[in-house]
This record gives C-alpha cells, sequence and structure tokens, in this order.
C-alpha cells in the first residue's frame, strides 16, 4: 500500500505541472514496462520504442487518471494497447524476430554458465539446465496471448491473483485457469526433459 501511496503522491504533483515527478514514475517502472513489452513484441530493436511511446501516452492522459486503479495497472494498460497498436500497425507477428532475440540472448547466457562452472556442476549437469530453460521459454511463446500474459504476471513479475485480475480486467477465477493451463502447457513440454509422469507438473 506504501508504494501505491508514494505513486499516488507523485501523480498528483505531475498533475499540477512537476515534470520531474514524472520522471520518477518513468525511472521506477522502464524496466518492468519494457520487460512487459518485450514479451510482447519480441523485436529488441522496438521495445525501448514502444516503452517511450508509453510513457508519453501516459503523460497526456494522467490529467483523466482518476486513481481508481493503482498507476502501474494503468500503466499496463496503456503499454499493452500501445505495443498491440505497434503490432498491427506494423503487420508484424510477435515471433517473427525471436530468433534474432535468441541468437544474442543465447551468447550472453553461454559466457555466463561458462563462468559459473563451479561448485562441482558438470558440463552435462549446467547443459541439462540450458535446456530445460529454452524448453520453458519455448513453451511460453507458444501459448496465447491471454495465458502468456496472466503466466508472466504470475511467475515473473510476481503479482497476486488479484491484481493480474485487475491488469486484465477478468474475475479472479479465469486468472487462476488461465494460469493452470499454462503451466500445464509448459509441464507438457518439460516432461520429455526431466522425464516425469502424466499427472505430475515438474
Amino acid at each position: 500500500m506504501a508504494d501505491a501511496d508514494a505513486d499516488a503522491l507523485l501523480v498528483d504533483r505531475v498533475k499540477h505541472g512537476d515534470v520531474r515527478a514524472f520522471e520518477m514514475l518513468v525511472v521506477k517502472y522502464q524496466r518492468r514496462i519494457e520487460r512487459l513489452i518485450g514479451r510482447m513484441v519480441r523485436d529488441v530493436d522496438l521495445v525501448q520504442d514502444i516503452a517511450q511511446e508509453t510513457f508519453i501516452r501516459a503523460y497526456r492522459a494522467l490529467p483523466q487518471f482518476r486513481g481508481e486503479s493503482a498507476f502501474y495497472t494503468w500503466l499496463y494498460r496503456i503499454a499493452v494497447n500501445t505495443a498491440k497498436k505497434a503490432l498491427v500497425e506494423l503487420k508484424r507477428d510477435p515471433l517473427v524476430s525471436e530468433s534474432s532475440r535468441v541468437s544474442a540472448d543465447d551468447g550472453d547466457e553461454t559466457s555466463r554458465v561458462e563462468n559459473e562452472l563451479s561448485d562441482g556442476e558438470t558440463p552435462e549437469a549446467l547443459l541439462a539446465s540450458k535446456e530445460i530453460a529454452a524448453a520453458v521459454n519455448s513453451a511460453i511463446e507458444a501459448l496465447s496471448d491471454d495465458l502468456r500474459q496472466a503466466i508472466t504476471l504470475r511467475e515473473i513479475e510476481g503479482l497476486s491473483y488479484e491484481e493480474i485480475a485487475e491488469m486484465m480486467n477478468c474475475p479472479i477465477g479465469t486468472v487462476r485457469s488461465r494460469i493452470f493451463r499454462a503451466r500445464e502447457a509448459i509441464a507438457a513440454r518439460l516432461r520429455p526433459l526431466l522425464d516425469t509422469r502424466d499427472g505430475e507438473r515438474w
């Protein structure tokens, strides 16, 4: 609640003409918004542009913000709508540029894994963990937008079911169902790697 109160104070200051208060909100939420957009757009080159457009739109719309939801919930919706609009305008499939992103990420991941090869971890074990991580990412990418959004907000952003329901504008029961279905789909991809039986999730 303290976090929401701090946001409300900053929003109030922005409404009274304090541009620096908005800059503080940008600093606070920029990384989260870029992560969210990156999950939708996949084109690294576009993420920052869409994030910037999101904050510009938020700044212009702030006088209409009534505080009926948390500031981040409101900003989240603007980010989602801005990303969707960008995808429509560019006629891009969200997954088209994933290969370039994966190859860029793999280089960083490989060097990081090599640096962490210690404490008795074998190359085979590290390779297996990397395969699992890749399978999880692949499974998440294959989900429908609603399922991917729900599981990302829950498992990556760490939000509560109530917060996710507010952000996705749907009942908590729907959120629980989407997260359950997303986990089942991910588990199905992992079973061959983990050699688990049906009915066992991980």
